[in-house]
Formats: structure tokens, C-alpha cells, sequence
């Protein structure tokens, strides 16, 4: 097979096949819902995990050859996300009853939820891609990392969006377009080589700053809004296992 065959199959299993898990989720609505809201802490430490053991690690090494100050542009995502959700809020919340403001509030937070997802494929297509650009079983092992952390992300994020009221058949459609940008990645990295790859600690790092503003200032204040206090321990322990999972995942495929 030819380099950009392998690209693109393997940009296929990396970002597409991820939605698997989230689709397997969605097979069983009522279970679905049931859950939706533990798996909202499950995707809170998912994103804390993918920022912190994955995408601000990569950013670091890949600014070694850039001079990139990775801390400046995640601070720069976490604040551009900051001004996102300040204009939805202005856009949608004058003169509200409070029970419809709940309500918009409670959606606010997909249009992030969506973009960071997609940046995040974006970048997953262009690693994978430039792997394989320098041998195929590099490549293949990038690709299973990819996979490993895509997995449990896109099941917290489809649990995520569930519980923000989002219909299944919505939460799909966005996620397969979603997923589908990681080709648009990989092509323009295979087209323009390296040129492209000069951005990519710029990247990596605002991904994480909206990874980690997702987190804190969206999904975490609501699960404490909630209040349920029989479930306190489950959501703590949940928050706790994503970010295990996307450690335990990157440390096994990517050894440092």
C-alpha cells in the first residue's frame, strides 16, 4: 500500500472507529440517560487526563523545536473558550425565567464541547499522518494510542451530550463529522509535509486549554449543582477512573 493508503485506513481506526464505544452506548437509550450523568464525571477526567498526560506532554516536546511557550497558548485556549461562552450566554440569557435559563445554561456548554472535540481530531489526523510519513510501524503504534484515548473520550462525550439534552441521532451525526475532520488533518499534513507541522505545539496546547476549561468551568460546577449526595462517591470515583484510564492508556501505547 501506498503511504497515503495508509494514512487514510489508519485515520479511519484511529478517529472513526473510536465512536464505537459512544455508539455501542446509545444502542440502549433508557440505559443511556440513566447513566448520562456519571458519565459526565467519567468524560470531566477523561478531558483532565487527554490535557495533562497527552496533549500538553506532546505540545512540550513538540516545542522544543519551535521555541513555542506552551503554557502561553493553553492559558490563550482556556480564556478564547472563557469569551465563547460569555457571548452564548449573552446571545441567550436576557430576561429568562429561571427554570429556561437552567435550561439554556445546561446547553451552553455543547458548542465547546464540540469544538475541542474537533481540534482534537484535527490534531489526531495530522500526528498519525506525519508518523506514518516517517515509517508504517510508527504509524501503527501511534494509531493504537490514538485509539486507546479516543475510546473512553468519546464514550464520556456522547454520555455528556446526553445529559445536556442532545438527541442520539444529533450526538451521532456531530460526532461522525466531528471524527471525520481527522482526514482533513492528515491530508493537509501528507500535502504540505512538514511546513504544517511547525503549528502543532500551538495546537496541542490550545487544545488542552480548552480541554481543561471544559472540565472546570463547565462539567465540574454542574455535578456539584446537583447535588445528590447518595452519588457524591460513584462521581468522585468515575472523575478519578478517566483520568486513570487516559494515563494508564497513553503510559502502556507510549512509554516515556
Amino acid at each position: 500500500m501506498s503511504t497515503l493508503t495508509y494514512i487514510l485506513l489508519f485515520t479511519f481506526i484511529g478517529s472513526v472507529g473510536a465512536l464505537i464505544g459512544g455508539m455501542a452506548l446509545l444502542a440502549n437509550k433508557r440505559f443511556a440517560l440513566r447513566i448520562s450523568h456519571f458519565l459526565a464525571s467519567f468524560a470531566a477526567g477523561t478531558l483532565l487526563g487527554t490535557a495533562f498526560f497527552d496533549l500538553l506532554p506532546e505540545a512540550s516536546e513538540a516545542a522544543e523545536k519551535t521555541h513555542t511557550d506552551v503554557f502561553l497558548w493553553t492559558l490563550i485556549g482556556l480564556i478564547f473558550f472563557f469569551f465563547i461562552e460569555r457571548s452564548i450566554h449573552w446571545f441567550h440569557h436576557h430576561e429568562e425565567d429561571d427554570d429556561l435559563k437552567h435550561a439554556e445554561e445546561k446547553k451552553s456548554a455543547l458548542p465547546l464541547i464540540i469544538i475541542g472535540d474537533t481540534v482534537h481530531n484535527f490534531i489526531d489526523g495530522i500526528v498519525i499522518a506525519a508518523t506514518f510519513m516517517v515509517n508504517v510501524p510508527l504509524g501503527v503504534v501511534t494509531t493504537l494510542a490514538v485509539f486507546a484515548h479516543e475510546v473512553p473520550q468519546e464514550i464520556g462525550d456522547f454520555g455528556l451530550m446526553l445529559h445536556k439534552g442532545m438527541r442520539r441521532k444529533n450526538i451521532i451525526l456531530v460526532n461522525v463529522i466531528s471524527a471525520a475532520v481527522s482526514f482533513a488533518g492528515a491530508i493537509m499534513t501528507y500535502v504540505v509535509g512538514n511546513i504544517f507541522q511547525n503549528y502543532i505545539a500551538i495546537f496541542l496546547s490550545l487544545t488542552a486549554g480548552f480541554f481543561i476549561y471544559i472540565a472546570s468551568s463547565d462539567i465540574l460546577p454542574e455535578i456539584h449543582k446537583e447535588n445528590r449526595k447518595r452519588h457524591a462517591i460513584l462521581e468522585s470515583f468515575l472523575l478519578v477512573l478517566g483520568i486513570f484510564v487516559i494515563w494508564y492508556g497513553i503510559s502502556l501505547l507510549e512509554p516515556r
